[in-house]
């Protein structure tokens, strides 16, 4: 990751301060840098391909 360009970014394109840059969640400052969108968010029906491609395995009594 380009860290010095997004710090100069976030801190000196949108202003924030030290401590609202570093509480972002990637994803957030992609948003506010106009940098997210390109790809849909997973629907319902993929999850569900998902968790029939990786079910959960129930725990046994060593795992709790």
């Amino acid at each position: 990751m380009d860290w010095a360009g997004l710090m100069q970014a976030g801190l000196v394109g949108l202003r924030l301060k030290p401590q609202e840059f570093w509480a972002l969640t990637p994803i957030e400052l992609q948003i506010m840098l106009g940098l997210s969108g390109k790809e849909a968010p997973m629907g319902r029906g993929r999850l569900d391909d998902l968790l029939k491609a990786f079910p959960d395995e129930p725990k046994d009594k060593v795992d709790g």
